[in-house]
């Protein structure tokens, strides 16, 4: 193991995620930290190391930043449109290529072309091919093709966020201001201009009025997207931005409560108490086994209700509403349309708001109109439906299975236990929220992305570590 490059030599170009076989074992002694073995890729001054550092950091920051704020926030009083299955939004195709862009060439200029090898994984690679392949299904396969570029695109934000900060320490401390000046900004939007940060009223569902959505479309997006930020905060208050950290799980945690959002104020807790228990005990495997079983648990009370009476009888028992809001409906529609492209799948972005779908005749006994429905409500449906049983079983699992491996593996280095734990803290969750909503590979949505960059940083985790900071 080669100590660390010294200033006069340069420093060390590169992530907080370092190349696996690259690290010495952390025991307890938190000064030691984990080094390259290679020297850096050129001389630098240690101020322009300095300054360099700095950059990739807030970059990091922004990036976050963008993923949870999105690029059209604050957008009023949420209407389905009946052309969001297709026609593409300019301010997000431009300026996510744009992002895109300046985030690929800051990757290129500060971070180890060996770490850059490493970003694309198999596990990526698969995913994308299975959505591009289905856009040849859909019946505008250049529009499906289009939506997906951008969901691609918005990977290379993900990817900077992860790779570009030198440490832990950079990437918390520019993370943790970053979501914590999102936060602030939500809440003096509620305090200041309810009328956008608050459901109203006037719009489609009038039954919503009161519950807090901030800068998002709807609450139910915005409670899964504070849900991630709540874990942040408990990440960074572990990793040692105490009084942020601190914060930032607090406001978030406060902000799901007023999102009225029921499900997601029940499976929070649920996430963040099996990842902490299992790491107080010391037995992430039987966290592991215990999620598995809550997941099985949960499918069979939302989803199983509509294929057995067994499973219904139950949920009437535990719950109030066993529809789920009229979810069920949407579920057997969606269900009952997926022998008719099996194998296939009907396409990326290609089903619901489709002219097939809105050309149906209204069903006045289904609780929703499926003809005005954005998405299945419910992301192992709709991944089935969207990339065919085939494909969509691969996506599900490489992105709700796989992981969990990744986090045996990342574990068994101490100084990847913080992050990881966030990682799958993340992945939980959303395993659970996807029995509610839909939104894998959903172009530039940020519960997508914030699921993207859990399962991606988990990935890189295990198979490159965490750098400790220094």
């Amino acid at each position: 193991m080669v100590a660390e490059t010294s200033p006069h030599r340069g420093a060390p170009h590169g992530a907080f995620l370092n190349p696996a076989g690259q690290m010495q074992d952390h025991a307890s002694t938190a000064s030691r930290d984990f080094h390259r073995l290679a020297p850096p890729l050129r001389n630098e001054s240690p101020v322009t190391a300095r300054i360099v550092r700095a950059v990739a950091a807030f970059l990091s920051g922004v990036g976050l930043f963008l993923i949870a704020f999105t690029l059209i926030p604050f957008q009023g009083a949420f209407e389905p449109d009946p052309n969001s299955s297709n026609d593409g939004n300019i301010i997000n195709q431009l300026g996510y290529l744009g992002f895109g862009c300046i985030y690929l060439f800051a990757m290129l200029l500060a971070v180890d072309m060996r770490i850059l090898k490493r970003i694309i994984s198999p596990t990526w690679v698969v995913i994308f091919a299975v959505a591009f392949f289905s856009c040849l299904q859909s019946y505008d396969p250049t529009a499906s093709a289009r939506g997906l570029m951008l969901s691609l695109v918005a990977m290379i934000l993900v990817a900077g966020v992860l790779v570009l900060p030198r440490s832990e320490k950079d990437f918390v401390n520019a993370g943790a201001n970053a979501i914590l000046f999102l936060i602030l900004v939500d809440y003096a939007a509620v305090a200041l201009a309810p009328n956008i940060a608050i459901h109203t009223a006037t719009g489609s569902e009038p039954w919503h009025a009161g519950f807090w959505k901030g800068h998002l479309i709807h609450k139910n997006v915005t409670a899964p997207v504070f849900s991630v930020l709540c874990m942040f905060g408990i990440y960074c208050l572990r990793a040692g931005a105490t009084v942020r950290g601190l914060l930032i799980a607090l406001l978030a945690a406060n902000f799901v409560l007023h999102t009225g959002s029921k499900t997601t104020i029940g499976f929070l807790p649920l996430a963040i108490m099996l990842v902490l228990g299992g790491r107080a005990v010391g037995k992430p495997g039987l966290m592991v086994l215990a999620h598995f079983l809550f997941a099985i648990l949960i499918f069979c009370l939302t989803l199983g209700t509509i294929y057995s009476d067994t499973f219904l009888a139950i949920t009437k028992v535990l719950l109030e509403d066993p529809t789920f809001t009229g979810r069920d409906d949407i579920w057997k529609f969606a269900s009952a349309s997926i022998p008719d492209h099996l194998w296939l799948g009907h396409g990326y972005a290609s089903f619901w708001l489709s002219p097939v779908i809105r050309g149906l005749e209204a069903n006045f006994e289904a609780s929703w109109d499926v003809r005005g429905i954005v998405s299945g409500h419910n992301s192992y449906l709709d991944a089935v439906l969207t990339f065919g049983l085939p494909g969509g079983l691969a996506i599900i699992t490489l992105l709700f299975v796989k992981p969990f491996y990744d986090y045996m593996r990342a574990t068994r280095q101490p100084a990847s236990r913080h992050f990881a734990d966030f990682c799958i803290m993340v992945i939980i969750f959303m395993t659970y929220n996807s029995m509610m909503e839909s939104f894998l590979l959903n172009r530039v949505d940020p519960m997508w992305l914030l699921m993207a960059l859990a399962v991606f940083g988990l990935g890189l985790a295990a198979r490159m570590g965490v750098r400790m900071p220094h």
